[in-house]
């Protein structure tokens, strides 16, 4: 307990080459109660490595689906389920945050008790579109072009060139300098508009009210439809930093440049943090891991896989639709390739 309130930590999980960064930090922090894993996968190789953490430290609670079916970010909702527990403050942490500053679990833990009147509370967070046209207005970045505040900006959120610029310039000017204090922004209340929410808070009190029955898109709902309907708003701690690897439009050119080695190679220097016991035992996990990975992955998933409606018969429209659309693809391309050239971002 910490104030009063039971802390859960938990994060849909996953995949262990991002998780073997944030498990550590989750384990470091002496107010966490618990660490639910929500297990949405079928990969056996990641099973497993949930299974090994939860074998070796008892805060780790591992969560099967509900329903037995696993369908990507389709068969999360149902793990909200058991996220009602009055007296308690549940910390959701997308499974790809590969860093986050020292004490930053209590510092949001204690931002979110000293504002109750926001439905949830959020960090400065690296690759979230909002977050970046936050550091944008507060002048704490400067882009070639002033770009508008959504949250699937076709640069701030999609372009892999520019999560790639934005990672690098992190990393290089307020990681590796210790520096990042320098871009907290403080508090900054936000509402009626959605949010990427790689990282949110929320008492169990007020998601009881839902009976943690969320419908639809769980992002949309949670950021944006419940806290509206119900005269409410969100909030970020802007004084608390965590970075976010990528969303699915650009995680190809990370892995390309190496970000997430990157993160990772400066983890593996902070000898002196109190996450680093963990992360090194954690990276022996990983290595039996991969000694048995082969085996693992021919393991027959614990879960149903969705039955899959069989197509509709295409129509001759259909057909010269999707023509069209492939014969523009490549013109289009070329066109986002110019927008995007990282000339048009320079990031200062």
């Amino acid at each position: 307990m910490y104030r009063n309130y039971k802390i859960i930590v938990n994060t849909a999980a996953g995949r262990r080459r991002y998780m073997q960064y944030l498990v550590p930090f989750v384990l470091a922090s002496d107010i966490v109660d618990r660490y639910d894993i929500w297990i949405n996968t079928h990969n056996g190789a990641d099973i497993e490595f949930f299974k090994m953490l939860a074998k070796k430290y008892p805060k780790i609670n591992l969560c099967w689906q509900p329903d037995g079916i696993v369908d990507g970010n389709k068969s999360i909702n149902a793990f909200y389920r058991d996220c009602t527990q009055e007296n308690a403050i549940y910390f959701k942490l997308d499974d790809d945050i590969v860093w986050m500053e020292p004490n930053a679990i209590q510092k949001m833990v204690d931002f979110r008790i000293d504002n109750p009147q926001y439905f949830l509370v959020t960090p400065l967070v690296i690759n979230n579109s909002l977050s970046t046209y936050l550091l944008q207005i507060r002048g704490k970045i400067t882009l070639r072009k002033y770009c508008k505040s959504s949250p699937t900006h076709s640069l701030l959120w999609k372009s892999g060139e520019f999560a790639t610029a934005l990672h690098e310039w992190f990393i290089e000017k307020y990681l590796s300098t210790d520096k990042y204090p320098s871009l907290y922004v403080g508090k900054q209340e936000m509402g009626m508009t959605r949010f990427s929410i790689n990282a949110i808070l929320w008492f169990g009190a007020e998601m009881k009210k839902t009976q943690g029955i969320i419908p639809g898109d769980d992002e949309e709902f949670l950021s944006c439809i419940y806290p509206t309907s119900h005269g409410m708003s969100n909030c970020w701690n802007g004084d608390a930093i965590m970075a976010h690897f990528a969303f699915f439009t650009q995680r190809h050119l990370l892995d390309k440049a190496g970000i997430l080695e990157r993160y990772g190679a400066f983890i593996a220097s902070r000898k002196n943090e109190r996450f680093y016991p963990y992360y090194t035992e954690i990276q022996g996990i990983l290595s039996e891991i991969a000694t048995n990975e082969k085996h693992l992955m021919s393991q027959p998933s614990p879960y149903r896989k969705p039955t899959v409606a069989p197509k509709p018969s295409r129509t001759i429209k259909d057909a010269m639709t999707k023509f069209m659309q492939k014969s523009v693809q490549p013109l289009a391309k070329t066109i986002r390739n110019q927008i995007h050239k990282t000339e048009t971002f320079i990031i200062k």
